[in-house]
């Protein structure tokens, strides 16, 4: 299965992918999470995005490659460092607007704003901030996030964030979820 990933991995993923292992940024998804952010990309035609974490660029990259000439994402992180990297490869394309800035502050500024599409890949927006990143989200929108099941990178106490997150997205009436055991762990959630 992974070799019908690689016939059509976007073509920036590659040069990203060695910056991002040169620069010793340990913290990027999955690749089966790549795809399958794609593929609901693709399900949201001349759709406003927003990914919370954006990395080195990694996961952008084919987010950019599911969305149709319509579409817009907006992308922050809060290191420019890792950001430069995604700047340099992905900065020229027109549909994408990378942010440098406090993910928590961003989110108080920026209430108002609705998405089709939210990848939520850092703390603010899923550990905390989740209920107004989710009032952000249109009605059939998509809220995604991943690294659900226990990796070797977590800190203590980490599970217990993760179950409390788990629990919040669980009790609320306005979404339909589905929690994946695949890949590093992906819950899909659905604005109804």
């Amino acid at each position: 299965m992974t070799e019908d990933i690689n016939q059509s991995i976007p073509k920036p993923y590659f040069d990203i992918d060695k910056e991002t292992k040169a620069c010793g940024f340990t913290m990027p998804s999955d690749i089966l999470t790549y795809s399958l952010l794609r593929t609901l990309a693709v399900s949201k035609p001349a759709g406003k995005f927003l990914e919370l974490g954006t990395g080195t660029g990694l996961s952008t990259a084919w987010i950019l490659d599911g969305m149709d000439s319509n579409s817009t994402l907006t992308s922050l992180d809060n290191d420019e460092a890792v950001l430069a990297i995604a700047r340099k490869y992905l900065g020229g394309d027109s549909r994408l607007n990378l942010v440098y800035g406090n993910g928590e502050d961003w989110i108080k500024n920026n209430k108002g704003q609705k998405f089709d599409y939210i990848f939520a890949d850092t703390w603010p927006g899923k550990y905390f901030l989740s209920d107004e990143v989710l009032e952000m989200l249109n009605i059939g929108g998509l809220y995604i996030v991943d690294d659900m099941l226990p990796q070797p990178n977590w800190s203590q106490g980490h599970p217990e964030k993760v179950t409390g997150f788990v629990k919040n997205l669980e009790s609320r009436k306005d979404l339909i979820l589905t929690k994946l055991n695949w890949a590093t762990g992906i819950i899909i959630a659905v604005k109804k």
